[in-house]
């Protein structure tokens, strides 16, 4: 569809999946030329989430192919349009999950662009003008103003790509729910979003427990990450002594799994927040809900505004995503090893990147 849209003139090189299997291969396609509100970025870093596994793969039954992954970019600005006066060409900028919504409704106006009815995504969505979004697995990117977010200076590009996703993902419930200094936050998950959680966490004055299955994880969760628990979830014994001893918990586990023995480390009226997003539905018990009063919530990415708060207070605090930067002709290594939980914490791609090894 896009290469048909008019104004889609602009030819580019990115990397697609053409279908199910989810391996990814060299693809060049058409974007549009820039809007008055639009910035034209290239492309420098693109982190790897574990959605982009979801979709490459179809896990959901809801890709269009051929898709363009991408969703945690980072680049300069090489072109502005003439209403998009809050950036000039050579800015260091971000995109994240969202590429268009409505503007007009209640959310939109809150800044809560996330949860209009009509947002659409970065990629494997629809534009405004019909044309299918293709992501930041490519080397320039032509954005709506609306949709983009500076970056500190103090932050490296490659290290500051998936807090555009990992980041802003576990920020907004934490803020939302419990930043309050001396609360205590779990942490379910040490992987991409799980390792940026405890760092928000800590930033927030929180006595942050991590939970995983892999206890191998201790003494990088404490020493690197500044945890100052840790519970291994497949430990009875220690899941028992847990309980009812943290007042929110933020699972970023993006399977499914048991949900039962987490609430039970719930205080009473403790939240659960669910931010991963599980290849199959999970079960929700709701003994441990109706004994300890206790709440089960979801949240998803965040709004633009609430985006630039989190880039800048990562500024303030020096924090980045811990990542492993590999080159274009590495991603189908990289989702292989996403899908074997083989990355600590995120595999960023450096688009510029020479394809020897």
């Amino acid at each position: 569809m896009t290469e048909t849209t008019p104004n889609h003139t602009q030819t580019v090189e990115g990397w697609a999946a053409m279908d199910s299997s989810g391996k990814i291969a060299p693809f060049v396609f058409k974007r549009r030329e820039n809007g008055e509100d639009d910035v034209t970025i290239k492309i420098l870093y693109c982190g790897i989430c574990h959605t982009d596994l979801h979709q490459a793969r179809n896990d959901w039954g809801i890709t269009k192919y051929p898709v363009v992954p991408g969703h945690e970019i980072t680049g300069v600005i090489t072109k502005v349009g003439s209403n998009a006066t809050n950036f000039k060409v050579g800015d260091r900028v971000g995109v994240g999950f969202l590429a268009a919504s409505c503007l007009e409704c209640e959310f939109c106006k809150a800044s809560e662009e996330n949860y209009c009815d009509d947002v659409q995504f970065t990629y494997n969505g629809f534009f405004w003008d019909g044309s299918i979004t293709y992501g930041g697995f490519s080397k320039m990117l032509v954005a709506d103003k609306r949709y983009v977010v500076h970056v500190p200076d103090s932050l490296p590009l490659d290290a500051a790509a998936s807090l555009l996703c990992a980041g802003i993902t576990v920020f907004s419930p934490m803020k939302h729910y419990m930043c309050q200094p001396g609360k205590k936050l779990g942490v379910v998950g040490l992987g991409g979003l799980g390792h940026v959680a405890v760092k928000f966490g800590k930033a927030f004055g929180l006595h942050v427990t991590a939970i995983s299955t892999t206890p191998s994880k201790e003494k990088d969760a404490k020493e690197r990450l500044g945890a100052d628990d840790f519970i291994v979830s497949t430990d009875i014994e220690r899941m028992k002594s847990g309980a009812r001893s943290l007042d929110c918990i933020i699972d970023t586990v993006p399977v499914k799994h048991a949900l039962g023995p987490i609430l039970n480390l719930l205080t009473v009226r403790g939240t659960l927040v669910l931010v991963g997003v599980p290849d199959k539905p999970v079960d929700l018990p709701s003994f441990p809900l109706i004994f300890g009063k206790r709440n089960v919530a979801g949240s998803m990415v965040g709004g633009m505004k609430e985006t630039q708060e989190m880039m800048d207070f990562c500024g303030k605090h020096n924090i980045t995503c811990d990542i492993e930067l590999v080159k274009p002709d590495q991603i189908n290594e990289a989702l292989d090893r996403i899908a074997r939980n083989d990355v600590r914490y995120r595999f960023v791609i450096d688009i510029d990147a020479s394809s020897d090894h």
